[in-house]
């Protein structure tokens, strides 16, 4: 069974990847495209395909708003029309490439994969915090060989962090995640909320970093999936015996887009609330953000060659936390069902994010 949307936007990239006169080539979906900016601004996407021998287009080279086949020169516009065939005056009126709707919104690229008629822009999840003036945001890329259902598990699942992230997020020994408990929740009809709250702990080495403070603090998280890929990681710390209105507040977005079905591009965004115009914070938070993300990406592809190798899907055993990810597989496999079974659905995602705090007070 598939294990995608097909009609949904998927993060393409980031807008500053289309500055300049060149194109970006990435596979989305198993479907290879090739991306660039017209001198005009419009934005364009093409099957990544010549279909005169099935050479990729990104093998040859972009001419002013058109893209020349590497192999026998065959030119392509916008529109994904041929527009040349070099050696002939008539052009096969086969000779032309599938494009697909591509859509620039808070400094992301947005494509849309499934039905062109379908691609409705109000569909796009509302991720205004990567793009606005009470926000900064740090921004990075990773490429995972791995299942994206594997690292929505993955952030739908934090209790890991204490075993995972010890050198940069994650709680030990007596204050380890899981000790603390987890209220799971579905909200807005498919999305789900995964929230702990972790008061007088010691400050972890990325927490003590955005907060420039060694001692004691509060901690809040809230895990959320909105399919089809789609997980935001909202959290606030603030020192014992302060008041949670004044804490630092991140929304971590991972934007996980499928490439095959054991391969993930991550992009993703940690825009914070507090110490907007600090350059170097922003550089550090992309730092200690990798390193993160690069210890799951270790855990992640370790667990899908496992899979692969026993044929089956985790967990094996289920604990308690694994609800929420169990949660969102299940909303997930829900909603690919229904669109292979019916040609007019069409998932229509809420907004992903309201700001979380805490439900208890914790400021003693």
């Amino acid at each position: 069974m598939r294990t995608w949307l097909i009609n949904a936007w998927y993060v393409a990239g980031f807008s500053d990847e289309l500055e300049g006169s060149g194109f970006v080539s990435r596979k989305f979906l198993n479907l290879p495209v090739l991306m660039f900016r017209r001198s005009s601004g419009d934005l364009v996407a093409l099957e990544d395909k010549c279909p005169h021998r099935l050479l990729p287009l990104s093998f040859g080279r972009r001419v002013e708003d058109e893209i020349e086949c590497g192999y026998h020169g065959m030119r392509f516009g916008s529109s994904g029309k041929c527009t040349l065939a070099p050696g002939q005056d008539q052009i096969p009126s086969a000779a032309c490439v599938k494009t697909y709707p591509l859509v620039e919104r808070h400094k992301l690229l947005w494509i849309w994969l499934g039905d062109s008629d379908k691609a409705d822009e109000q569909l796009i999840p509302d991720i205004h915090w990567n793009d606005h003036p009470d926000w900064t945001p740090s921004r990075g890329y990773h490429y995972v060989k791995t299942d994206f259902r594997l690292s929505v598990d993955n952030l739908m699942d934090l209790g890991h962090e204490s075993w995972v992230h010890l050198k940069t997020i994650g709680q030990k020994d007596e204050e380890c995640i899981p000790s603390y408990p987890v209220s799971v929740s579905i909200e807005n009809g498919y999305q789900i909320r995964a929230h702990r709250e972790m008061p007088n702990i010691d400050a972890p080495p990325f927490f003590a970093m955005v907060l420039d403070y060694e001692g004691k603090i509060n901690r809040w998280q809230t895990a959320i999936s909105s399919a089809p890929s789609i997980c935001m990681t909202d959290f606030g710390v603030y020192p014992v015996g302060e008041s949670p209105g004044g804490a630092y507040r991140s929304h971590v977005c991972h934007l996980l887009t499928p490439e095959t079905e054991n391969t993930t591009h991550y992009f993703w965004s940690v825009a914070r609330n507090k110490r907007l115009n600090e350059d170097r914070l922003t550089r550090d938070i992309c730092k200690g953000i990798s390193d993160t993300f690069d210890e799951d990406a270790v855990v992640l592809e370790m667990q899908q060659r496992m899979v692969n190798l026993y044929g089956k899907d985790v967990p094996y055993v289920a604990m308690k936390v694994d609800e929420a990810p169990i949660r969102a597989r299940r909303m997930l496999a829900e909603l690919v069902a229904k669109e292979m079974t019916d040609p007019t659905f069409i998932h229509k995602p809420q907004l992903i994010i309201e700001d979380t705090t805490p439900l208890l007070s914790m400021s003693q």
